[in-house]
């Protein structure tokens, strides 16, 4: 019964789990931090601060206090805009890079369509041979 449970413990997609949400973690503190020091600032300087909470919808004796949410709403799209092009453009670009560089590598096979090495002399997919793509094919005439 523990042989089970620490086979569940150790798999490598848990484990990579709770890294991620470590990270995760820390990375919101860091974003959260970055918004409050640098991003808040600045639009105060231009427009204001953007804080809804005094907002409050009074119905009967209940209170709705709307302007909280609306702040944290406001802070998140903030957040979010500031990662979009401060962290996902950049890597998107990089990505890309090295995926024009391993393209520039590899071929596909044209007997299965696997991606191949360029000097391949066999799939190793479907074991077809190969003329290299950095030889020429004999051709009759």
């Amino acid at each position: 019964m523990m042989s089970g449970f620490r086979k569940f413990i150790l798999r490598g997609n848990l484990v990579d789990l709770a890294v991620a949400v470590v990270i995760g973690t820390q990375f919101s503190n860091l974003v959260k931090s970055f918004v409050n020091s640098f991003i808040n600032p600045l639009l105060a300087v231009v427009g204001g601060k953007p804080d809804f909470t005094s907002l409050v919808l009074t119905v009967g004796k209940a209170k709705f206090t709307y302007g909280a949410f609306l702040t944290e709403a406001v802070s998140f799209l903030i957040s979010a805009a500031v990662i979009y092009f401060v962290i996902v453009l950049p890597v998107t670009r990089v990505l890309h890079l090295f995926d024009r560089k391993q393209a520039a590598a590899e071929r596909d096979c044209p007997e299965c369509t696997m991606k191949i090495p360029l000097a391949a002399r066999r799939c190793p997919e479907c074991t077809a041979v190969i003329t290299p793509a950095t030889e020429q094919p004999l051709s009759i005439v």
